[in-house]
């Protein structure tokens, strides 16, 4: 009897010419297409305009992509690169980081609220719930990729990743049946989309924090959880106690229910979008 999935999926959609469309750079794309009409929907029926959405995309893509690719490189070989600094550069080459990410959109939606004057905390209560949906779209992308791959596993949905390794030739490739763990840290991405919209549904949007407390502490929490299933990313993390993933979401989750306490003690603020 089959106990596991061999995952032999080309990272490459297709080829025109000396261009290569990859899974990875669509589902990123995709995870922006996907989510800007559902804020869209969100910010109409908070008072709020298309206009100031597309702006808050544009923003948001930045953030996302300077920070994920600066998290990657800092966290993970900051030796490397700080010695090699144009390979910070070399973004399709691989290396994003998702707390990298995090921090980038944090600071990116700063920058949009202090120049067209939003409240904080409101922006942030809408956004996290279409990241949620994106996280879903990228993490798609990586097991695409065959990368970030799961510790091995005689669960039955395990999967073989034939082509782990084909990517980063610096990484060897594992062939036993291991954890899916980018589809786990997916489906998780899904669940935590459907709740935070249908507590924004139900009026959670009109308590400054609460969504946003919420997403980070339960994304992180899980994102630590998950780790104990994966393999370490980099060398260097083999010799610590807890993975380079790990220590970064405790400081984040740390935020979230620190974000959460504060939200509870507020009364609610209809249509609050403005600072």
């Amino acid at each position: 009897m089959l106990n596991f999935i061999t995952w032999d999926v080309s990272p490459d959609l297709f080829s025109l010419g000396p261009v290569t469309v990859r899974w990875y750079g669509l589902l990123f794309a995709l995870a922006f297409v996907l989510t800007q009409p559902i804020e869209k929907y969100i910010y109409r029926k908070d008072g709020r305009t298309d206009e100031d959405v597309d702006i808050l995309t544009m923003y948001m893509i930045v953030g996302t992509v300077i920070g994920a690719r600066l998290g990657h490189c800092l966290f993970y070989d900051p030796v490397y690169y700080l010695s090699n600094p144009l390979d910070i550069l070399k973004i399709w080459e691989g290396g994003l980081a998702s707390h990298g990410g995090t921090i980038g959109i944090l600071i990116s939606l700063y920058l949009f609220c202090r120049k067209y004057k939003f409240d904080y905390l409101w922006v942030l209560d809408r956004i996290v719930i279409v990241t949620a949906l994106g996280g879903a779209c990228i993490r798609l992308g990586n097991l695409m990729n065959s990368e970030i791959i799961g510790k091995p596993t005689d669960l039955p949905w395990a999967f073989k990743f034939v082509r782990n390794g084909e990517l980063f030739n610096n990484v060897p490739a594992y062939l036993d049946p291991r954890h899916p763990s980018q589809l786990y840290e997916s489906l998780f991405c899904i669940v935590l989309f459907i709740l935070l919209y249908l507590l924004w549904k139900r009026g959670a949007g009109q308590i400054r924090g609460l969504l946003f407390g919420l997403f980070v502490t339960l994304l992180f929490t899980f994102r630590f959880l998950i780790e104990f299933t994966k393999e370490n990313q980099e060398k260097f993390e083999d010799a610590l106690p807890l993975n380079m993933g790990q220590w970064l979401s405790i400081p984040l989750v740390l935020i979230g229910i620190a974000v959460l306490v504060y939200a509870l003690k507020q009364p609610k603020v209809p249509g609050q979008a403005k600072a």
